[in-house]
């Protein structure tokens, strides 16, 4: 069987991170799972692109915009399969055997992955313990969680809209909770803007921004508060 995974990566001054989230991939390769990875950059002036081309990656340009990167990356992917995964998002070296499972056992379900932060703070378990059981009580995980859909699920729902924030949000909604189950395998994500804003005022400001969103305020609006 040919390799069935698309990763779609979007991008913008990543360098100091995609080397480390292309290599944890590799076990993909390895297995034969990944057909291509495609970075979706939209207008890095740091090496970014460099990178990417020289660990293998197709490179796509786009408008900037993580939302319409995402879709011009599944636009153009050619495989059974998608995993879209944040530029700072480093998956846990058994990934494939999960995604493999679930290609399997679970073909009319997309995926995402547990979440944990690169930090060894207290306040890291505190929010991780949070977000994971909001996506599994709500069918709601976050884009630094990845998501792994068919190509066929995917085009049937839309894909992601070119919104500027709440993206992932809008689209784990279309697919539903009874759609989406979350992986028992790790996404290892930056806790940077964490660290810098503090745990639970960060927390707290998403999660307002999403209340907001769900009470029906515009992403063009809610975008001009997120930083």
């Amino acid at each position: 069987m040919s390799a069935p995974i698309s990763v779609i990566i979007p991008t913008l001054n990543a360098a100091d991170e995609v080397d480390a989230t292309l290599n944890a991939l590799i076990p993909g390769l390895q297995e034969n799972l990944i057909k291509e990875v495609i970075i979706a950059d939209g207008g890095s002036t740091d090496t970014t692109i460099l990178r990417a081309y020289n660990w293998g990656s197709r490179i796509i340009a786009s408008a900037k915009g993580r939302g319409r990167q995402l879709r011009t990356g599944g636009l153009n992917a050619t495989g059974e399969w998608l995993l879209f995964l944040h530029a700072d998002t480093q998956l846990s070296p058994d990934w494939p055997e999960f995604l493999d499972q679930h290609m399997r056992d679970h073909p009319d379900k997309a995926a995402a992955f547990r979440l944990r932060y690169r930090s060894n703070l207290r306040q890291a378990r505190w929010l991780e313990s949070r977000a994971n059981r909001r996506s599994v009580w709500f069918g709601l995980p976050y884009g630094d969680q990845g998501l792994f859909i068919s190509k066929e699920i995917y085009d049937a729902l839309g894909g992601y809209l070119d919104l500027p924030l709440m993206e992932d949000v809008n689209l784990v909604r279309r697919i539903g909770k009874n759609g989406l189950r979350l992986l028992n395998c790790d996404a290892f994500t930056s806790a940077e803007k964490y660290e810098r804003d503090g745990w639970r005022k960060r927390a707290w400001s998403n999660a307002f921004l999403l209340l907001r969103y769900f009470l029906g305020a515009s992403p063009e609006k809610l975008a001009r508060r997120y930083t």
